[in-house]
């Protein structure tokens, strides 16, 4: 995942019903930033990263082998 923009997250808080000023954004973007990349290296390599309603049963059938 890459890191949003002001503009994204904009669009993502409205769309979620929580509206947010462009200042706001911008320090929103600014403190996720670093958790971000900290976890691009490893992004997409994640079982809960393929689809969370199916974490349990991943797991699930990794324990039962």
């Amino acid at each position: 995942m890459t890191k949003p923009t002001e503009k994204e997250v904009g669009t993502i808080a409205a769309a979620a019903g929580v509206p947010v000023e462009k200042e706001v954004a911008g320090r929103i973007v600014t403190s996720v930033g670093p958790a971000l990349d900290a976890f691009a290296a490893i992004a997409g390599t994640l079982p809960f990263d393929l689809e969370p309603s199916t974490f349990v049963l991943v797991q699930t059938e990794k324990a039962r082998r």
